[in-house]
C-alpha cells in the first residue's frame, strides 16, 4: 500500500528563499494592517460628522425619519467588520517576525494561523456579501414581475 507522500513529512524546514518571501510578506502585511487601524479609527471619526450631517437634512417624503443616527450605526458596524480582519494580518505579521528571529515552529504555526483566520474572514465576508447581491437580483426580478 502507498502512502501518500504528504503525510510522511514529519517536518517542514524552510529555505533561505522561503525565509525571505516570509521575511517581505511580514513587512508588507505589517504596513498594510497599519494603514487599514488607521482608515478603521478614521471611519469611527467619520462616523459620528456623518450622523451629525445626516441629522441636518430636512425630513421629507424620500426620508421621513432622522437618518444620522441611523448612518452612524452603519459606519461604526463597517469599522467594526473591517477591523477583524486587519487585526488577523497586524499579528500575522508580528509572529511572523518573531518566528523568523527565534526559529521557534510554534511561533512560525501562531503567525500562519492569524494568516488563515485573516483570509478565513474574508472569504467568508465575500460569500456573505455575495449571496447579499444574488438576493437582491432576486428580488429586484421578482418585483418587477409583479410591477406589471
Amino acid at each position: 500500500m502507498m502512502e501518500n507522500p504528504i503525510t510522511q513529512l514529519e517536518q517542514l524546514t524552510l529555505n533561505n528563499a522561503s525565509r525571505s518571501f516570509l521575511k517581505e510578506t511580514a513587512k508588507w502585511t505589517y504596513f498594510l494592517s497599519i494603514v487599514g487601524f488607521v482608515f478603521v479609527g478614521l471611519m469611527v471619526l467619520v462616523s459620528f460628522f456623518a450622523g451629525a450631517l445626516f441629522s441636518n437634512l430636512p425630513n421629507s417624503e424620500a426620508m421621513p425619519f432622522n437618518f444620522g443616527p441611523f448612518m452612524t450605526i452603519i459606519y461604526l458596524v463597517m469599522a467594526l467588520i473591517y477591523f477583524f480582519p486587519i487585526l488577523y494580518l497586524f499579528k500575522f505579521s508580528t509572529k511572523m517576525k518573531i518566528a523568523l528571529q527565534s526559529k521557534i515552529d510554534e511561533d512560525l504555526a501562531a503567525a500562519l494561523e492569524n494568516l488563515k483566520s485573516h483570509y478565513k474572514f474574508v472569504g467568508v465576508f465575500t460569500i456573505i456579501i455575495i449571496s447579499i447581491y444574488v438576493l437582491f437580483f432576486l428580488l429586484t426580478i421578482i418585483g418587477g414581475m409583479f410591477a406589471y
